[in-house]
């Protein structure tokens, strides 16, 4: 199964003819999830060779508009560009974000008298105090669903944290695990981790051939783990015969933050296959990026040593740092440096730095161990 993502947006605050607001797309077997979505994130999609129709699941790491305002328009081109006709139409659409999402998408949808061809579940992870600073938190005022559900909207999660392992399980299926985990910002932030299950290795068919097995049902009951009595009268155990298993990708998010809430987030994160965290400001402008609940390279760093990360991909930078390819002599502000910053934090570590640029494809393959 092939996996990999591609940055619609690695610019903050606003979207700028350099880079796109925030918005991240993981592809896997055919689906498509968006985490978080910036306005003119439907404009990027479609300048890109993704497809917003395959979008079955949304992550919104946090309320800021930089990673919000681009859904509802980006829901309804989507639905204008959905045959109303087909028999099979899409399946329901399901979003994740903090409290207030569910509200924020029905009265936006609701106001604009906008009406989807398609529906969508809005599950909201309920922060704690201590992910922002007091006038950061949003009042259950602000936040309470008074209007009616909107047609197209089918009943959501409210998901609490598990205290007991310091993260959100927002769902699981028979190929991934995802869970949320708490960071810190001027408001509730939230990081997610896609934990690919783990499959058996290859059937040594050479050795299956030399125990007199022959290519058939027989291979498909091993390789699901089942035990065989050969007609010899031998017990035949998968171990055997299958090679080392595949180990499951990792891959983290992590949406605006100035630090990590807890030791959910490291242990959600050891050994991520990518991790994605932004450096919104350079080095030398830590008290600033820490002022407005952001990071530098370095504090990315520190998070990827700590987890073991093999990738660091960098992104969510300030406006003033241009792509690399748009740069002109004599730019003050040049976002090579900010990957230099994060390189030299990792150095004797192993740890891949990549900055992402708009439009940027990383493909995440599978790490097969080697055969004993």
């Amino acid at each position: 199964m092939s996996m990999d993502m591609t940055f619609l947006g690695t610019g903050s605050a606003y979207p700028s003819p350099q880079r796109g607001a925030t918005a991240v797309v993981l592809r896997t077997d055919g689906e498509s999830w968006l985490f978080d979505c910036g306005e003119g994130t439907q404009t990027q999609l479609m300048k890109s060779q993704l497809r917003a129709g395959r979008i079955t699941k949304v992550f919104i790491s946090h309320l800021h508009g930089d990673h919000l305002f681009g859904l509802p328009g980006l829901l309804c081109t989507v639905s204008l560009n959905t045959n109303p006709d087909m028999e099979q139409s899409l399946k329901c659409v399901d979003i994740y974000g903090p409290r207030g999402l569910r509200k924020f998408l029905r009265v936006t949808l609701g106001l604009t008298g906008s009406q989807l061809l398609f529906s969508y579940a809005v599950h909201e992870l309920e922060s704690t105090p201590d992910q922002s600073p007091e006038d950061g938190q949003l009042s259950l005022e602000m936040t309470v669903n008074s209007s009616p559900p909107h047609p197209q909207e089918q009943p959501g999660r409210t998901i609490p944290l598990d205290v007991s392992d310091d993260c959100y399980l927002l769902f699981q299926d028979n190929k991934f695990v995802v869970k949320a985990f708490r960071l810190f910002h001027r408001i509730p932030s939230f990081g997610f981790c896609i934990q690919e299950h783990g499959r058996p290795g290859k059937l040594k068919k050479e050795l299956l051939k030399e125990l007199g097995l022959k290519p058939g049902p027989l291979y498909g009951r091993l390789k699901a783990g089942e035990s065989l009595v050969l007609d010899s009268g031998r017990l035949l155990h998968p171990s055997e015969v299958l090679e080392a298993d595949i180990p499951g990708r990792k891959v983290c998010v992590f949406g605006d933050c100035s630090s990590v809430i807890g030791e959910g987030a490291f242990r959600l994160c050891d050994r991520a296959d990518v991790l994605v965290h932004e450096a919104t400001l350079g080095n030398e402008h830590q008290e600033k990026a820490v002022d407005h609940g952001h990071s530098t390279p370095e504090m990315a760093a520190a998070v990827a040593r700590t987890c073991s990360a093999r990738r660091l991909v960098l992104y969510h930078f300030s406006q003033r740092y241009k792509p690399s390819s748009l740069q002109k002599e004599g730019d003050e502000d040049k976002v090579s440096e900010l990957k230099k910053q994060a390189d030299q934090a990792l150095q004797d570590t192993g740890v891949e730095v990549i900055l992402a640029e708009d439009f940027m494809t990383i493909p995440i393959p599978l790490i097969r161990q080697p055969s004993s």
